[in-house]
């Protein structure tokens, strides 16, 4: 792990605006920067970085946070690479945690593999573009299928020779170790002799998120029917196929854009495709779909496309990963290439225009597919329609969302003409034989999620989140600030007197909290909340900066959510169209009284409401209504106290 240490130099050293500028053209705005957004088209700047707090916030998506987060979401990197990226680039060392001596032989043994699998990577692509024979066969070949030498850097394509031991022998020369070449599968050990498993293939090789080197697939160019036509790594401590997509490196910038993620079966598929403009493509590498692969997806878009070929038996087997994708809560569309056509052909016959204006008219929902597929045979038999509808209905069951599920037994029911009290009885049915099987391997079934009753609950939960996210503001905006506070007992309120006392804004909300004892409703705000005063507690000043670069990423983007409030007027210059903002901190006072009373005034609705309830269950109705008078009358002091009318 990387220490403690390591982390807080990186944050020190880190400029937010220097970072964010290597992917984003910021101009000058005040003492801020803005941009065009990185995470959607727009032509108007809506992304502001503030060097001062060390935060940006993307105010068309309403994503934010320091440079870290902004790698995360950017880059998509993990925390700990995001880490080890500013690291780099800031000239500091990473210390690493002490570990136990199998920890440090296990992670000495992964970044061994990883170096080897580089090595191969730079020694196979010069093959290709150096070598006499590489160019003449492998370099030729890429030439053929129509790949530019941009395209062919990019991808990093390589060649291995003609000759059995070629890259092992250079590997070893170069002190890589035989172990490490082994496990990775690069070369091949037997008792006689070791040998390249990737002689005389063309190479792709296959990146991590983060743009790692984990494996490679190769494709012979032999005409011989009995060797094999590609041939990937085997799994190996940093590759598992079923947990990879080729592409996902070059694409997850596009496809997060784009909000989509195109899937297609080959290397070829996915490289015309960004050839030609369309980069948000994927490919499952002629494995079947896996649940890892689809949220390794879900990590950048809720939606997925899957192209096909006119090859019906290869759809058919494909049609399983519909499944798959809807289990995920993901939106899934299919579309098909015209017959003789596959991804990789289509693209380099047509314009990038066209090809973009296919893919968009083209793309059709999952049950429209499957009908236009299926329904040809099924048309004249009754029962073999009978199956194709249960099919389609077994595919909805499997989506998590209860909306959604019920538009697409409506979309069922008007384009197979049955009714849809059939489609939701049938249903039923399917989610009782998933329940009784799922009882049958658990000891305790899966509770199913609570229902709203009424609109009306969920508008006061949000009422009350929406004080408590006030609250969250103000201290971290003021609550290192001491101002004059007006004594609202009822004393001095019958009296129309004012008297002022002097407090730190933050200990002014804990001890109101405190005396009313209550709770945040919401977990991310309740936890913000007790750290904010651990923090007093113990240095009796709160730090932004340990929020901002927390390792939690839900707290720190909370944070600098709320921090980035009061830069967005930045935006439009309000101050060169003569708009001036009123200055907030003369109001603090005021602010923290009045998010204090409508909290109260809120939790006070939530418990007359829950007496009312009482009152029809219990007997003893003359205790519980002397209550709610109380409360009532309660209500009435907050509201006068409000300034409202009740």
């Amino acid at each position: 792990m990387i220490s403690r240490n390591t982390i807080d130099r990186v944050f020190e050293a880190a400029r937010v605006e220097e970072v964010i500028g290597e992917f984003v053209q910021l101009k000058k705005a005040g003492s801020n920067f803005k941009g065009l957004s990185p995470f959607s088209d727009e032509k108007s700047p809506s992304f502001m970085v503030s060097p001062v707090k060390q935060i940006w916030k993307d105010f068309s998506t309403g994503k934010g946070g320091n440079a870290i987060s902004f790698l995360m979401e950017h880059e998509h990197y993990s925390y700990p690479e995001a880490i080890r990226f500013l690291a780099k680039k800031y000239n500091i060392e990473i210390e690493e945690t002490e570990q136990t001596d199998e920890q440090k032989e296990k992670a000495s043994e992964r970044e061994s593999l990883y170096l080897v699998s580089e090595f191969a990577r730079d020694y196979y692509h010069d093959i290709l573009l150096n070598h006499p024979k590489g160019k003449a066969i492998g370099l030729s070949y890429f030439k053929e299928r129509g790949f530019t030498d941009e395209t062919i850097k990019k991808f990093e394509l390589g060649y291995g020779l003609d000759d059995w031991s070629a890259f092992t022998d250079e590997a070893l020369k170069k002190g890589y170790e035989l172990d490490f070449l082994e496990k990775t599968g690069l070369t091949i050990v037997n008792e006689t002799r070791k040998f390249d498993r990737f002689k005389s293939r063309v190479l792709f090789p296959i990146h991590s998120m983060s743009g790692r080197i984990l494996g490679f697939g190769g494709r012979t160019l032999s005409t011989e029917k009995k060797i094999a036509k590609y041939l990937n790594s085997p799994e190996s401590d940093i590759y598992h196929k079923s947990k990879i997509l080729y592409g996902i490196y070059h694409a997850k910038q596009s496809i997060a854009k784009e909000d989509n993620c195109f899937l297609v079966e080959g290397y070829t598929d996915v490289i015309s495709f960004h050839q030609n403009g369309v980069a948000n493509v994927v490919a499952s590498s002629g494995t079947a779909l896996t649940s890892d692969q689809i949220r390794l997806v879900s990590r950048l878009t809720q939606n997925i496309t899957i192209l096909f070929d006119g090859d019906a038996a290869g759809i058919r087997a494909s049609l399983r990963g519909i499944d798959l994708i809807l289990e995920q809560g993901m939106n899934v569309k299919v579309l098909m290439f015209p017959d003789g056509d596959d991804p990789d052909s289509f693209s380099k016959r047509v314009s990038t225009d066209e090809l973009k204006d296919y893919l968009a008219k083209n793309a059709q929902d999952f049950i429209n597919f499957k009908v236009s597929l299926l329904m040809e045979e099924a048309k004249n038999d009754p029962i073999k329609k009978a199956g194709l509808i249960r099919d389609i209905v077994v595919s909805i069951s499997k989506i998590p969302d209860r909306i959604q599920k019920e538009v697409y037994i409506q979309e069922c029911a008007r384009i197979m003409q049955i009714s849809e009290a059939v489609l939701f009885s049938e249903l039923a049915q399917i989610f009782k034989k998933t329940q009784r099987e799922a009882s049958k391997s658990s000891t305790q079934a899966r509770p199913t999620a609570p229902v709203l009753e009424k609109t009306s609950q969920l508008e006061k939960v949000n009422e009350l989140e929406k004080y408590e996210r006030e609250i969250i503001k103000i201290l971290l905006l003021y609550g290192n600030k001491s101002t004059d506070f007006i004594d609202v007992s009822d004393e001095t309120i019958d009296a129309k007197k004012k008297e002022f006392y002097t407090n730190l804004v933050a200990k002014e909300i804990y001890l109101e909290l405190q005396e009313d004892e209550m709770e945040f409703s919401n977990e991310l705000f309740r936890k913000v909340y007790y750290n904010i005063i651990n923090q007093l507690n113990q240095e009796e000043n709160i730090s932004i900066d340990a929020f901002i670069n927390h390792q939690n990423v839900e707290i720190a983007t909370l944070v600098t959510n709320i921090l980035m409030d009061d830069e967005k007027y930045a935006l439009s210059d309000w101050k060169r169209r003569d708009i001036f903002v009123k200055d907030v901190e003369l109001e603090i006072p005021k602010m923290v009284t009045d998010t204090i009373f409508n909290l109260r005034r809120i939790l006070i609705d939530q418990k007359i409401s829950s007496l009312s309830k009482d009152i029809k269950i219990e007997d003893n109705n003359d205790t519980i209504l002397s209550e709610i008078i109380d409360y009532t009358n309660l209500k009435k002091k907050l509201f006068t106290q409000l300034n409202r009318v009740i």
